[in-house]
């Protein structure tokens, strides 16, 4: 039988090593599917989701995951504009990921018809890099390479919109005349490395410190024993970004952890203290984090020109790979004989550890949802992958999960999107089906949308090798991290007709459709309901009921903040009482541990 369009496609995605595909269907697609079949699922695995921004989510941490190229698939139209939001996941967190996008007839574009859109008007911004809509069956070869080298290459979103009547016309290759393009497989990343003389200026600005602080991100994760070697020789402290969290282990004595507002009391007193700043791979967007203005010395590593000195003004800029750029800035680093600096970074590290256990232990109605998180840590399976959604739970992700070498974890990160968990969490399993794989989340967000792709799971988690795959589910009935905005950020009162959630039996629902629930009301019960998730032989969900008056406190409280809480007190919150007595067992927990 004669190729057609559809049956080039795919073959052509398998030689550039695409193994699976996130989507759902459409006949808008219905060639590409047809095309896909006849390849088989051993070649190019389709995974069936429940919402097609489900399917950008999980082609983003595919990508995140793996290193590779993640690939998502929607029928025209609804199909097509329901993978945005997953899409500017991967945009804002420089993943490679495809979008392929059906359209109608070629005959019925431009005239109104049901379900057509301007999809690559639609896809331009999010998918800026590489967008096109194809006319001839000629084209598909050289958009379809371009398309990925680009993603591959650049680390961005490209998209790529095919006509249904298109799919399946006989393909053809182009002529060789004229006005054709010949295009080929393959990419390999390059090696990008400074110059001698500005890696030499950077050794400079760094051996002038006393007092160095460093900062890594995503774009250091291949890097850790780098970092470690960097960071032993400047006698720094390490600060990680929520997507760094994974660069190096929390179990070294000078890793302060997260920074910002779901940051550390040591990676803020860090930043305020030092007089040079090391940043490796990170777009951290809060500057007020950063050291003030002119009070250090910065150098900055990124692989994105983009990307360097927009968060703090740094005296050198080094364009270059995290890994190859460090190995060969450490010849060049003098060994910091006076130790002081470390040893008070230490010092302040080992005392929030111990702040941190009290306030995870303190009182709560019914449980602190600190200490969920805080009795994960000890329980990890070696190599696990964790995620986390945005709001409240992400603090305890961010703070209280010890992270140790050889595990993974991730999140939604520029753009701290609710609902991105458990695509997460399903495109972990996919891409390491081996690997035990935690997802932490809220209730807002299990609302929004990601209890429907419990169903993904219940419909593939007997394939995977390793069954382990627990979602804990935060209930307290609030849409927690907001309110608290409210409160702290904004002075005003929780609103309680946007905030309160309504109350669902999370675990309830799971058993519903084969997979095991597991309920937590009491904090006596959390570590051994941790234990039985994680033994589990099948996919479980841990439902907590949670407090939600215990506050996800930033690092600091500044004048203002206080004031403004202050001022919503005066106004009158309808968790007044209870608001108060968790702030004030939270600040005076490390003071006064055992008596919350």
């Amino acid at each position: 039988m004669a190729q057609n369009v559809a049956d080039f496609f795919w073959e052509r995605l398998h030689e550039w090593g695409v193994r699976c595909v996130f989507g759902y269907p459409g006949d808008g697609i219905n060639g590409l599917l047809g095309g896909l079949q006849r390849l088989g699922e051993d070649k190019i695995r389709f995974v069936q989701v429940r919402h097609e921004e489900m399917a950008a989510f999980m082609a983003s941490a595919y990508a995140k995951f793996t290193g590779n190229l993640g690939v998502c698939l929607a029928t025209s139209g609804p199909g097509a504009s329901h993978l945005i939001t997953g899409l500017y996941d991967a945009r804002l967190d420089h993943m490679p990921v495809l979008a392929i996008a059906g359209q109608q007839a070629r005959m019925a574009v431009g005239g109104h018809y049901q379900q057509e859109l301007d999809l690559v008007s639609m896809f331009k911004d999010v998918a800026g890099a590489f967008v096109y809509q194809a006319s001839m069956p000629a084209q598909m070869r050289h958009l379809l390479d371009r398309a990925v080298r680009i993603a591959l290459g650049e680390r961005r979103v490209t998209a790529l919109v095919v006509p249904n009547d298109l799919q399946e016309e006989p393909y053809t290759q182009p002529p060789r005349k004229h006005g054709t393009v010949h295009s080929g497989v393959g990419f390999a990343a390059p090696k990008v490395m400074p110059y001698e003389t500005d890696l030499r200026r950077a050794a400079e600005v760094l051996n002038a410190g006393k007092r160095v602080a460093m900062l890594v991100g995503a774009g250091a994760l291949q890097a850790t024993d780098e970092v470690i070697a960097v960071a032993e020789r400047l006698g720094a402290g390490v600060a990680k970004a929520l997507l760094g969290k994974a660069v190096v282990p929390d179990d070294l004595p000078w890793v302060t952890g997260s920074i910002g507002l779901l940051g550390t009391k040591p990676s803020w007193e860090m930043m305020v203290d030092c007089d040079t700043l090391l940043m490796i791979g990170s777009g951290f967007p809060y500057s007020e984090f950063l050291p003030k203005e002119g009070s250090a010395r910065g150098v900055q590593i990124d692989i994105e020109p983009a990307m360097v000195s927009i968060r703090y003004p740094m005296d050198v800029n080094l364009i270059g790979d995290s890994k190859e750029t460090l190995r060969a800035l450490l010849p060049l680093l003098q060994q910091k004989q006076d130790d002081s600096w470390r040893r008070r970074i230490e010092k302040n590290v080992a005392e929030w550890w111990h702040d941190m256990e009290a306030r995870a232990h303190v009182s709560a109605n019914p449980v602190n949802p600190q200490r969920v998180a805080w009795e994960l840590s000890p329980l990890l399976p070696e190599r696990a992958i964790i995620t986390s959604d945005s709001g409240s739970c992400a603090n305890w992700y961010a703070r209280d999960v010890k992270i140790r070498r050889g595990m993974m974890c991730s999140l939604s990160g520029g753009l701290a999107s609710m609902g991105a968990a458990v695509p997460y969490a399903i495109a972990a399993k996919f891409a390491h089906p081996d690997r035990p794989v935690i997802a932490l989340v809220g209730d807002g967000a299990m609302q929004m949308n990601n209890m429907a792709e419990l169903i993904t799971v219940a419909k593939y988690w007997r394939e995977w090798k390793d069954p382990r795959w627990v979602v804990c589910v935060f209930n307290n009935q609030d849409l927690n991290q907001v309110t608290w905005e409210q409160r702290v950020m904004n002075g005003n009162p929780k609103f309680e007709a946007t905030q309160t959630l309504p109350d669902v039996p999370y675990h309830r629902f799971v058993e519903l459709i084969g997979l095991r629930g597991l309920y937590v009301d009491t904090p006596e019960g959390l570590a051994a309901a941790w234990q039985e998730a994680l033994k589990s032989d099948r996919p479980v969900v841990l439902e907590v009921k949670t407090d939600p008056e215990v506050p996800p406190l930033p690092p600091h409280i500044t004048l203002d903040q206080a004031r403004k809480f202050t001022s919503m007190l005066v106004k009158g919150d309808p968790d007044e009482k209870s608001a108060v007595l968790g702030t004030a067992k939270e600040v005076l927990a490390s003071v006064l541990p055992g008596r919350g």
